[in-house]
């Protein structure tokens, strides 16, 4: 008889002060250097800590980065992670929306989870083989839609930010 239970953890993430979180799955050991050149060539002086849990061989939290607290931050998370073959970056200095296409475009990356600044709940399952990222929960309840005002403030903040002109 087969077994086929399972568990579920949620494991909360909550990115520092002036610092974004990508959270993404890949599928191989160079993950970490290449994600680390993706990152540099796209957007110089960003700021950045790299965590890949590998799945197979020892196992291990690789990890790299350019920013001594984000890579002990990342190896960390991603140690409490804990799920095959997930990628965890933090960064400052820089957006997801800067790097996430170019992300997208290295050979080993399969998924990007979510790109955010908000606090984040990771819902993982464990089986007997190991633990995989069911999905995530990324900020806050719905509180409502936007009306005029709203939608001002918006376009006033993403000019602002220089997104549009």
């Amino acid at each position: 008889m087969r077994n086929t239970s399972f568990k579920m953890e949620i494991v909360p993430i909550k990115p520092p002060e002036g610092c974004n979180v990508i959270l993404g799955q890949s599928h191989f050991i160079k993950t970490v250097e290449d994600i680390y050149e993706a990152l540099v060539n796209t957007v110089p002086g960003i700021k950045f800590g790299i965590a890949f849990v590998e799945s197979s061989g020892k196992c291990l939290i690789r990890h790299e980065g350019n920013d001594e607290e984000l890579r002990k931050l990342a190896a960390e998370t991603a140690f409490k992670l804990g799920a095959g073959h997930a990628f965890i970056i933090f960064l400052k200095e820089g957006w997801p929306i800067n790097v996430l296409q170019r992300l997208k475009s290295v050979p080993e990356v399969c998924r990007i989870y979510c790109a955010t600044a908000n606090p984040l709940q990771v819902i993982v399952a464990e089986t007997e083989q190991g633990r995989g990222i069911l999905g995530v929960i990324d900020g806050f309840k719905t509180k409502g839609i936007e009306g005029e005002e709203d939608i001002r403030e918006r376009r006033e903040f993403l000019r602002k930010m220089g997104y549009k002109f």
